[in-house]
């Protein structure tokens, strides 16, 4: 059996590897030995260690998680995005580099054979309620608290705070039960998780070129007759053929439904004119997108083309503003306020002018909004990647342009991962 690799912290585990003289790389689906590409076990010591300092900077003693993107964060292991509502897995993390790991059933033992960098003795089959569906009288949970409580004993942090990202109430009264100091270990992995590596920033580049593809296929495809579910399965297909590991969700929005934003998508047919946006939410090895486009079906009206320039003004001047240093609320505040585009508050508007980081979530630091950000700005610090979006509904009520670029903030400014053209109103199949 093959023992643990992660004995030690090392100069070189906290060392990004950032070189912004030369372009960002987005290499493929595979490794090879005749150029380096991601360091996958180098990824896994960075991650430790971030995680090493943000718990060291708290104040608790351990982490618990059930966060699948806390889990994979700390020990590079995923069973399936079946299990991300289930709560049927758990890490806990006590500053060393080796976390404990329980999982669902025989998934324990495939890690112990093919997960090296993990202890063996450290991957346990665990399971709790499945959210209920097991009764708390089975005592899964009250075994499960006790074991935990004895290894932190163990570990020699049983006096300190422990702290959970989300957990299903008997769990946490199981916890409390056992006489632990329960808090919220959330902001500590964000803290972790917000300053990126080169390997990450290189998942994340590779993640964003499928969808640089995903929408030329669609461009290819967005015709009258076609409907929004067809394009989404379309899409769906591109993404898992070039090794997408989840697609999370495809909006497709387009014609009436394009204001107010539903955020989802139908079988509504698309007519000549319609203007579409489309937002892809995949994940590349865990590392994901958020990537909006608008595209007009065959022409435009001089409404979809003011809004759509509307839009690209907004989130070109946000994204001139992007470099170390400059707070969230400086980039809200060049954003239009609810009221100047349609909606009767901030709460109304949130997330159509809207900034959020990128990485194994979906949303993670910084969140930029001017719903949040003029109370509690954060600097933007190198090393970090977001997403910026606009949005602008057309005057005359045709439509709505939706744009989105992911960025990567360097030393000097920052880099835009997200290529597929969008300085203009894109017409696919122009009459």
């Amino acid at each position: 059996m093959a023992e643990s690799t992660g004995t030690q912290t090392t100069a070189d585990d906290l060392d990004p590897r950032w070189n912004w003289e030369r372009p960002l790389a987005a290499p493929g689906r595979t490794n090879v030995d005749f150029e380096e590409r991601v360091d996958f076990r180098r990824l896994h010591r960075y991650r430790v260690s971030r995680a090493q300092q943000a718990l060291a900077r708290s104040e608790l003693g351990a982490i618990l998680c059930f966060d699948n993107n806390n889990i994979r964060y700390l020990t590079s292991s995923v069973i399936g995005e079946w299990s991300r509502d289930k709560f049927c897995r758990y890490a806990l993390f006590t500053g060393k580099p080796d976390p404990y790991l329980w999982d669902f059933g025989s998934a324990a033992s495939h890690h112990r054979l093919f997960a090296p960098w993990l202890k063996p003795d450290h991957c346990r089959a665990g399971m709790l309620g499945l959210r209920g569906s097991v009764s708390e009288q089975a005592n899964l949970f009250k075994n499960a608290a006790k074991e935990i409580a004895d290894l932190l004993r163990f570990e020699g942090v049983a006096n300190m705070p422990l702290g959970v990202d989300v957990v299903e109430p008997p769990m946490m009264f199981a916890l409390q039960r056992e006489g632990i100091d329960v808090r919220d270990a959330q902001q500590v992995l964000l803290d972790a998780r917000q300053i990126k590596s080169m390997d990450e920033i290189i998942l994340l580049n590779q993640s964003a070129a499928m969808v640089d593809g995903v929408y030329h296929l669609i461009a290819e495809h967005l015709k009258p007759g076609a409907r929004e579910n067809e394009i989404v399965a379309l899409a769906n297909k591109f993404l898992y053929d070039n090794g997408s590991d989840d697609v999370e969700a495809i909006n497709a929005v387009s014609g009436e439904r394009c204001a107010p934003h539903p955020h989802n998508f139908t079988d509504r047919m698309y007519r000549p004119g319609d203007q579409a946006f489309f937002d892809v939410i995949q994940s590349f090895m865990g590392y994901r997108t958020c990537y909006y486009r608008t595209l007009n079906v065959g022409l435009s009206t001089q409404g979809q083309e003011d809004a759509y320039k509307q839009a690209r003004e907004w989130i070109d001047n946000a994204i001139a503003m992007v470099r170390p240093g400059v707070t969230t609320d400086k980039i809200a505040a060049g954003w239009p306020a609810a009221t100047e585009f349609g909606f009767e508050n901030e709460m109304e508007a949130f997330g159509l002018q809207f900034g959020h980081g990128l990485g194994l979530a979906l949303h993670e630091r910084p969140i930029i909004s001017r719903l949040v950000s003029f109370d509690q700005p954060f600097e933007l610090q190198e090393g970090m990647v977001f997403a910026l979006e606009t949005y602008c509904p057309a005057a005359d009520g045709s439509g709505a342009a939706r744009i989105e670029e992911e960025v990567v903030v360097t030393n000097d400014g920052c880099r835009v991962i997200t290529l597929f053209p969008a300085q203009d109103l894109f017409i696919a199949n122009k009459y």
